[in-house]
């Protein structure tokens, strides 16, 4: 079972940046395509950035491409998202997810197997 914890949430006013990490176990980094996923209340879930296992290859959701870069260290089975140029609309609750297989790279929630917990992000005007 894939353990993953999120954490680096927060409050931050627009423009600003945050950096979420996700810790894995069971070498998920290295093996798994990694997914960020955010929710908004009211709203339903959807993809930020999607990253394979071994090739390198991302996809971003277009609202965010440009301001968002995820990232993975495989060695500390960490994978990163880094948020910059922050917008009220970017305020939600930020999921980790792992998929075991890496491709087809989806950017559905339901091909993904394991979550964290969610880790808040807030946005201020």
């Amino acid at each position: 079972q894939v353990q993953l914890v999120e954490s680096g949430g927060g409050l931050v006013q627009a423009g600003g940046s945050l950096r979420l990490s996700c810790v894995s176990s069971e070498g998920a980094v290295g093996s798994y395509a990694m997914g960020w996923f955010r929710q908004a209340p009211g709203k339903e879930r959807e993809y930020v950035a999607v990253i394979d296992a071994s090739r390198g290859i991302t996809i971003y959701k277009d609202s965010v491409r440009g301001r968002f870069t995820i990232s993975r260290d495989n060695a500390k089975n960490t994978v990163y998202l880094q948020m910059n140029s922050l917008k009220v609309e970017d305020t939600a609750v930020y999921y980790c997810a792992a998929r075991y297989m890496s491709f087809p790279l989806y950017t559905s929630g339901d091909r993904y197997d394991y979550w964290g917990q969610g880790t808040q992000v807030t946005v201020s005007s």
